[in-house]
């Protein structure tokens, strides 16, 4: 197949989304130019479009689709939450279920609330870290996303014209961010043991979280050190600050998540993706002192929070059937799949002589066209040249039938077999090949 002249039913469809969407768009993440590819059905690891052409799917909506698509487990406890109702203001059985099984999972969480999201757990994850320590400013790391919050999006996409040297500082991200913000938003750089220790110091006093996702998708999925977040620990205790950690994608690296790899013990945790089964989710959970500000047994809470479909009962179900379904062995499979391709990938740069490497842990992978070791996100800014090398190269998967994200993020999921990931990095050596006669 050849995007986009295979594509004509998703032409015509995207014709007719300029008329009622801006741009023809409600997500941003999956635009694509001249339009974008409409999925119409899947199964497995693999989605067909409009025109019936098939792809193995390594995007998994960004993470969330752990078991890829059409799971019987999860399909069957959606259907009979459906006849039960979807939907009610009341609380139901469904959430305490989901809520003990993330805490068995999570020994940093004695407690936690549901959310629509994980733009959202995060947004509460922060408001409840100033709400507990009295004070306004939180710091995160240069380039990390961690969903569109105002606060939690700044320096998302920092440049060098405005990154700051030697210390970051604060860049809006969407136009019109208040001044405000930026004020309350300190910026750390990745992996930079006393640079951490030396800004947390100097911002103690106004310091309510630092917030850290140890495996940052947009950072370019290098982890980060155990040294370094060791340093986090140790520098938000003297400062009486909470670590928050982030882990709405790194929560599918192991059965206690990232932090049960790093052996960290944050003060509050974010999960969304994987934990809702393919329904919109989201959490915040972390220590009982702490969570009591959402607590409104004795009148308002010091965060009240609500949602109308915050906990809702499909979500529920579909999270609690999808987690059923990831023991420790599940984590061994994913773990030999993306090792699989990671080293596939690797080994076929260095063989073809291509300035490119897979990075990632577990499931997840990027790719990166740049010959120096990534560290940070500025190590992996993009230049013009690597910039379009990388498009040629998602342009080549997609045309050999393998979904990634634009931005060389790959999410692999428990269908996958040994044939499938074979599958995927013989798609990349071709893609690879369109890389090098396009000469870039």
């Amino acid at each position: 197949m050849k995007y986009p002249d295979d594509h004509l039913a998703s032409k015509r469809l995207y014709e007719r989304a300029l008329a009622c969407l801006p741009g023809g768009n409600t997500r941003t993440t999956v635009f694509m130019r001249p339009f974008p590819i409409y999925a119409a059905r899947a199964e497995g690891c693999r989605v067909w479009d409009e025109d019936n052409n098939e792809y193995i799917d390594c995007i998994n909506n960004f993470t969330a689709m752990i078991h890829g698509h059409g799971n019987k487990s999860i399909a069957n406890a959606v259907v009979d939450q459906l006849g039960r109702g979807t939907a009610f203001g009341l609380p139901t059985r469904s959430e305490i279920d989901l809520a003990e099984l993330l805490r068995d999972r999570l020994p940093a969480i004695d407690q936690l609330r549901f959310t629509n999201s994980g733009t959202e757990a995060v947004m509460m994850a922060l408001k409840a870290a100033r709400a507990f320590t009295g004070r306004p400013a939180i710091a995160k790391i240069e380039g990390a996303y961690h969903g569109t919050y105002d606060y939690a999006e700044v320096s998302l996409d920092a440049e060098p014209s405005n990154w700051g040297e030697p210390t970051p500082v604060p860049v809006a991200f969407a136009r019109g961010t208040p001044r405000g913000v930026l004020d309350d938003v300190i910026v750390l750089p990745f992996n930079d043991v006393s640079a951490a220790r030396r800004i947390i110091a100097e911002n103690a006093s106004r310091l309510a979280a630092v917030l850290i996702d140890p495996l940052p998708n947009r950072v370019g999925l290098m982890p980060a050190s155990r040294e370094y977040v060791e340093q986090l620990e140790l520098s938000v205790g003297e400062a009486g600050a909470l670590l928050i950690f982030d882990e709405v994608i790194s929560f599918r690296l192991s059965y206690a998540g990232a932090q049960g790899l790093w052996g960290a013990r944050p003060d509050l945790t974010t999960l969304g993706k994987i934990i809702g089964g393919g329904f919109p989710v989201g959490a915040v959970g972390g220590r009982k002192d702490v969570m009591t500000v959402f607590d409104p047994t004795s009148g308002k809470p010091a965060v009240p929070h609500g949602g109308t479909f915050s906990a809702n009962p499909m979500s529920m179900r579909a999270g609690l059937a999808c987690m059923q379904q990831l023991p420790p062995e599940k984590y061994e499979w994913l773990d030999h799949l993306g090792n699989v391709v990671r080293d596939g990938f690797n080994e076929m740069f260095n063989r073809k002589g291509v300035g490119a490497r897979a990075v990632g842990m577990g499931s997840l992978l990027t790719v990166h066209f740049t010959s120096q070791a990534p560290t940070d996100y500025r190590s992996v800014f993009q230049s013009p040249s690597e910039a379009r090398q990388l498009a040629t190269f998602n342009r080549g998967l997609l045309n050999r039938g393998i979904l990634a994200a634009s931005y060389g993020l790959m999410a692999l999921s428990t269908p996958m077999t040994d044939q499938d990931v074979a599958a995927i990095v013989r798609a990349a050596e071709g893609a690879v090949d369109d890389v090098l006669k396009a000469d870039l």
